[in-house]
């Protein structure tokens, strides 16, 4: 009988009614859109989150092995070799590094200058390089031949006002390199070969790379002594990535240690997770205020049935039976309401997917499109906290009218 009477109160219309119609159609839209906007939200927030972290990964090394001493590593080849013998690593590779100053005619601006070796087939680098000059000119360049070569980062590129095929000159600061020379500091001349563009500031604005061989010579860093050694997994989140960290600290020894990805870049990965904790809560509050309008909504329904609720307890019908009817409508403007909300938030994740409407400043943001990435969990969640909320406001009203008493709820109905 209960849900009979709550889906003929929920879905009849009777004449005088349009007022409480127009109150119940408002709080399926308060629904809808606190839903909807829920969703929408928590599918960017993912979005903004997976597409930083795949950007970092996929440009920093994931774990770096360096000297406590702040010194190269004295053999940076046979610390290699050893290493070598953990299952799991997709590439291994020493690496030179130093601060460094570029100047191209009037221009001047600082850098953190890399030596790699096979600069071109770095896996943090090929991904992003956005332009480069003729491949016939690079394919002549190998691991014995190095050649003065320069990879910028974009940012580094706009602010000394050079392309492809430029010339600047290298002048390093490091210690090292100024030792023997009284303080005159290593410079060399680099054609500028490759541009490299991540989307993240912190990345385009510091990092220049060039042959190891060649970094190697400007810092007066004798072979086979690296500053780093870079290593990659497979498979990398950053789970794996702290396993396998674990697993690597158990064979380098001290004065050796091994830093993650996340550990190196903590400032990048705190900043995605402030978005995705503090966000949903702040958007949450709109069903919030959706689930206690229906505070309103269910008693005006209570006040036009008051009539019927005498009627039925006349017939016999408990207060519970009376107070579960309007809950189940209630129940039903959230439920309906949340299709509705999913829905529109479906369409838009669609939508943004296939089209790219929302355009981002790829300076501010780190991507040039909003980024959105439904998860089935948030879904639920979502699901299941809606209904709880509007069935707890829906209690109050509901538990009113069932306490009505007959004789004066059928004196009070309309005639």
């Amino acid at each position: 009988m209960e849900r009979f009477l709550a889906y003929r109160y929920f879905w009849g219309k009777r004449s005088g009614s349009g007022f409480i119609s127009f109150i119940k159609t408002m709080s399926i839209t308060g629904v809808a859109l606190g839903s909807a906007g829920l969703l929408i939200a928590l599918s960017i927030v993912h979005g903004f989150k997976e597409t930083i972290q795949d950007k970092v990964v996929s440009f920093a090394p994931h774990i770096t092995v360096s000297s406590f001493s702040d010194q190269p590593l004295f053999r940076a080849d046979t610390l290699q070799t050893y290493i070598k013998s953990i299952d799991g690593l997709t590439y291994l590779a020493p690496v030179i590094r130093g601060q460094v100053i570029l100047q191209h005619k009037e221009q001047i601006t600082g850098a953190m200058l890399k030596g790699v070796p096979n600069m071109l087939k770095d896996p943090s680098i090929a991904p992003y390089i956005t332009s480069s000059r003729s491949t016939t000119k690079d394919t002549t360049q190998t691991s014995f031949t190095p050649v003065n070569n320069l990879i910028l980062g974009q940012d580094i590129a706009q602010s000394l006002g050079v392309g492809i095929g430029d010339w600047i000159i290298v002048y390093s600061v490091s210690d090292q390199s100024t030792r023997d020379t009284f303080g005159s500091p290593e410079l060399k001349k680099f054609e500028i070969s490759h541009i490299y563009n991540t989307g993240i500031e912190f990345f385009d604005s510091q990092y220049a790379l060039a042959d190891v061989e060649i970094v190697r010579e400007l810092l007066s860093i004798p072979f086979p002594q690296a500053h780093d050694l870079e290593l990659r997994i497979q498979e990398p989140t950053l789970s794996s990535i702290s396993e396998f960290d674990r697993i690597l600290e158990k064979k380098i020894k001290f004065p050796y240690y091994s830093e993650t990805i996340e550990n190196r870049y903590g400032n990048l990965f705190a900043w995605v997770e402030l978005q995705e904790n503090i966000i949903p809560l702040v958007i949450g509050v709109m069903i919030l205020v959706a689930a206690f309008n229906l505070i309103g909504a269910i008693l005006m329904m209570v006040l036009e049935r008051t009539q019927d609720i005498g009627v039925l307890r006349t017939l016999g019908a408990t207060q519970q039976q009376i107070q579960r009817i309007f809950l189940m409508e209630g129940v039903w403007v959230s439920i309906f309401g949340l299709i509705i909300g999913m829905g529109i938030s479906l369409a838009f994740i669609f939508i943004q997917n296939e089209f790219e409407l929302i355009r981002l400043a790829e300076e501010n943001y780190y991507m040039s499109v909003a980024p959105v990435s439904p998860y089935l969990l948030d879904f639920l969640i979502v699901s299941l906290v809606t209904i709880a909320l509007c069935t707890l406001a829906s209690w109050i009203p509901a538990r009113i009218g069932a306490r009505f008493d007959p004789l004066y709820a059928i004196k009070l109905g309309p005639k």
